[in-house]
């Protein structure tokens, strides 16, 4: 046993963590690049990234494979924190616009603006998909039943306010942040009041929402 967790204790050799790091990279740089312009080319992520094309190409045979590892690690952060808000017992809507929060600073949605209907998703990425969505009905409706949230609004209504949220940019990052929780703020406060009139038209449906991915 002692054999094993030193095992696994052992820590990443030299060549590995310089792959996971250029790996991070790659990521952060493909993000910028194609959250700007969708349809930039993949030389571009090699050049903002500072490693060579062959390189690139040894980790993700094609744009599309990037894109689509992209919306992957995406999924994997929002359904991260939608299992933690929903994980938390205490007062719902603290926890719900916690979550709100974090989405926000992750910036997921921006994702969704600027990819969707760029390339064609696997079938992971729709069970990853369908996933969140399991998720954001549950916590979404544990919200509702507190009362917390005007009973007019549906769950997707909060997918189409958070990519509204995530079009606002300006060319300061921290800019960028203090408006897109500045706008959060007004959001959350028009979420959790009584409503004065009921809003007009049905909310989105999740077949509507799923569409923009096709291509």
């Amino acid at each position: 046993m002692a054999h094993v967790n030193a095992e696994k204790s052992t820590p990443l050799s030299g060549r590995r963590v310089e792959a996971a790091r250029n790996d991070k990279r790659i990521l952060d740089a493909a993000r910028a690049v194609f959250v700007t312009d969708p349809g930039a080319p993949i030389a571009a992520v090699a050049e903002r990234a500072g490693v060579g094309i062959s390189a690139l190409y040894r980790r993700y045979a094609s744009k599309e494979d990037l894109l689509r590892r992209l919306s992957a690690e995406g999924l994997r952060i929002y359904i991260a924190a939608v299992e933690d808000a929903l994980a938390d017992e205490g007062d719902p809507w603290i926890a719900f616009t916690e979550f709100m929060r974090r989405i926000v600073d992750a910036d997921t949605h921006s994702l969704t603006l600027r990819l969707a209907g760029t390339f064609t998703p696997t079938e992971e990425l729709y069970r990853d998909s369908q996933r969140a969505q399991e998720l954001n009905v549950r916590l979404f409706e544990r919200t509702k039943a507190a009362g917390a949230i005007r009973p007019d609004v549906e769950v997707g209504d909060i997918s189409l306010l958070l990519e509204q949220l995530a079009a606002v940019r300006v060319a300061s990052e921290e800019r960028t942040r203090q408006l897109r929780h500045r706008y959060l703020a007004l959001l959350l406060e028009a979420l959790h009041a009584p409503p004065g009139s009921q809003l007009p038209g049905p909310p989105p449906s999740w077949e509507e929402i799923g569409q923009r991915w096709e291509t």
